[in-house]
């Protein structure tokens, strides 16, 4: 047997785990060479893709999020084979008063609103995956008779500034009661058994595998004592928590922050206070959370908002400074303002998709919508008049006419391509793919929305057998920066109805792992498109065995047999993810004051109009919702 294959045998590779229903992006590959191909022979490809919904998408495992059928047909469309292969669409003479194009959390939003201006109102919502809610996604696992769930993508009902009253009141309206999160989630129950977030040290970067209990956001000296760091970077380290040192001495504090805007926290780190560069790894990965790269392209300013080490003397003006993120500037109110399902704010996707089409979810309180499962049969019913249509990817919006002024067809690819024609149109989808979708938009407006790259990330959930390594280890949760997925942490202790988080370290749980894909040393964006070719390049073999080799060097000292105990993987692929979010070391407008391409990307066209979180530039619920709000004003004239 080859030590290849002995390895795999050892990490169960080839154990009978929940991981079916995987996609191989080895094989498919990217561009216009696989596009036509896949192409080639439409009656097969459009019924083995985009036949029909599995019948309950959030069971599903292996490769999900951007799953196979969700991108085939826009990627057929950027290359310019789609019109050649599938010819002129066929009309089924469906007339909406509105279409909304993209059935994530804005879009859903946008419906609701429309509804609730127009109760009359026939509304269809077209998506191109299989499920609803955008990254928005819930993920479940079946074991013992008993489901434990997961979140896929969007964590949490949260953002670093207040609420709007438009997004607080839609949460309200839908349910959600945010100031009782305390009262759900067990808070201690980790604490409790002596569990703390910990810090992996990887040999190809530090020397040897170990997990160490503490991290880096305060001087540890317990943590300092184990960890195998040279005594260079040690001393360093003192330094940079404890020294009263200011690198920009004489400076006026607005100086300071326009200076900081434009250093990277990295050559703040080595170049201002001049440290051993072995301190580097031990923060790269921390901004990735956030702004999906390290701190090589987060500014410094940034990183003092985000409370990183070395600012402590530099006397800088609490108030924002020029270009600074949202993400760094945390208010008081923005801080209570938090809850967290299960599912993440997949649950938030499920209360909107209940209201318009009360009989595709049972119940009706937003506790009893956590375990509630929905029936995806009735989300597109001949008669309703709301209808979410899923595995329908659009591949056209234009006017019907002269000037903007009468209906618009909108064309989708099922087993075929369809058109439908509705009165007006939102556009809640990724606003990189507007332009294709929409030609006759001006062009300023259409240069402006290719700015808004997507930040590619992975959610992975992976269920195990117990968490007794945890236990054993003293960490709740681990950071790994130089392994694929940079954290792994067990799941949030929230009970909510009948869902009840286990507090017996021999259960069963969900880990979350998660990963930015990024390149550090280029451009910021350019990072974000070489971290979505790496995402559509990598299988999920590579990933499955990425995952269980990260499990067990790391988890392995506690017991954890990655053969044994891993019942389940998921693995939410991103490689459009959230959204991007502007960068003071890289976008002019940010520093300067100009015109941000997110107000020109959204400007209305006619009866179409423009949302998702992209239209504020801006990766929170909260923008999703308000630019779902907005586009329905700007359609009925509000």
């Amino acid at each position: 047997m080859s030590s290849h294959k002995f390895e795999d045998r050892r990490l169960g590779m080839s154990r009978a785990i929940t991981r079916r229903d995987f996609l191989n992006g080895a094989a498919i590959g990217i561009g216009s060479a696989f596009a036509g191909a896949w192409l080639g022979d439409p009656p097969s490809w459009a019924g083995t893709v985009l036949a029909a919904a599995p019948p309950y998408p959030p069971a599903l495992t292996g490769l999900r999020g951007s799953h196979e059928g969700s991108f085939e047909v826009f990627h057929a469309l950027r290359d310019g084979s789609l019109w050649r292969t599938m010819g002129s669409p066929t009309a089924t003479r469906e007339h909406y008063d509105l279409v909304v194009v993209g059935g994530g959390i804005s879009g859903l939003a946008a419906a609701y609103y429309f509804r609730k201006a127009r109760p009359d109102a026939r509304i269809l919502v077209l998506d191109n995956h299989d499920d609803f809610g955008g990254h928005a996604k819930r993920n479940e696992f079946a074991h013992g008779g008993r489901t434990r769930i997961g979140y896929g993508g969007t964590q949490s009902i949260d953002s670093p500034a207040p609420y709007s009253a438009v997004a607080k009141g839609l949460i309200e309206e839908l349910g959600i009661d945010v100031s009782r999160f305390p009262r759900v989630l067990d808070s201690s129950l980790y604490t409790s058994l002596g569990l703390r977030p910990g810090f992996f040290f990887d040999r190809e970067t530090f020397g040897k595998d170990m997990v160490v209990p503490g991290n880096f956001d305060r001087l540890d000296e317990g943590l300092l004592a184990a960890a195998p760091l040279t005594d260079a970077v040690k001393r360093d380290l003192r330094r940079l928590f404890t020294q009263a040192f200011d690198p920009l001495a004489g400076l006026a504090s607005t100086e300071k922050r326009a200076r900081l805007a434009r250093t990277s926290y990295a050559d703040f780190l080595t170049k201002m206070w001049r440290l051993d560069p072995g301190v580097l790894p031990l923060f790269q990965v921390a901004p990735h959370g956030l702004f999906g790269v390290g701190i090589d392209a987060v500014s410094a300013q940034d990183g003092f908002g985000l409370g990183f080490p070395g600012f402590q003397a530099m006397a800088l003006d609490a108030a924002p400074g020029p270009g600074q993120n949202y993400d760094a500037i945390r208010s008081p109110e923005a801080a209570r303002y938090y809850f967290h399902f299960p599912d993440g704010n997949a649950t938030v996707a499920r209360l909107l998709v209940r209201r318009l089409i009360p009989g595709a979810i049972p119940g009706s309180t937003s506790d009893d919508i956590v375990t509630a499962r929905a029936d995806y049969a009735k989300l597109d019913v001949d008669g309703s008049p709301v209808r979410v249509r899923l595995n329908s990817p659009v591949v056209r919006v234009a006017h019907q006419g002269q000037a903007q002024t009468g209906p618009v067809e909108v064309v989708y690819a099922g087993r075929d391509l369809r058109s439908v024609t509705a009165d007006h149109v939102v556009l809640a989808c990724w606003h990189t793919g507007i332009p294709l979708l929409c030609p006759e938009l001006p062009e300023k407006q259409k240069e402006a929305l290719a700015f808004a790259i997507k930040v590619p990330l992975v959610y992975t959930n992976v269920f195990v057998r117990s968490w007794t390594s945890f236990q054993k280890l003293g960490v709740s949760s681990v950071e790994a920066p130089g392994l694929w997925h940079t954290e792994l942490r067990l799941d949030s202790p929230v009970s909510i109805g009948d869902y009840h988080h286990t507090k017996d370290p021999a259960e069963p749980i969900v880990l979350h792992m998660s990963k930015s894909a990024c390149q550090p040393g280029l451009p910021v964006r350019d990072q974000h498109r070489a971290g979505r070719m790496e995402l559509f390049a990598t299988s999920f073999e590579q990933i499955e065995r990425s995952i269980r080799n990260q499990l067990a060097r790391v988890l392995g000292p506690g017991g954890f047999d990655p053969a044994r105990d891993i019942l389940g993987i998921t693995v939410n692929r991103w490689p459009h993810g959230y959204a991007y979010q502007y960068n003071s070391l890289f976008d002019d407008f940010w520093v300067n004051g100009g015109e941000q391409p997110c107000v020109v990307a959204r400007k209305r066209y006619g009866r179409i109009a423009v949302a998702n979180a992209d239209a504020g530039a801006y990766s929170y619920t909260d923008a999703a919702i308000d630019h779902g709000y907005r586009a329905i004003r700007e359609l009925l004239g509000g």
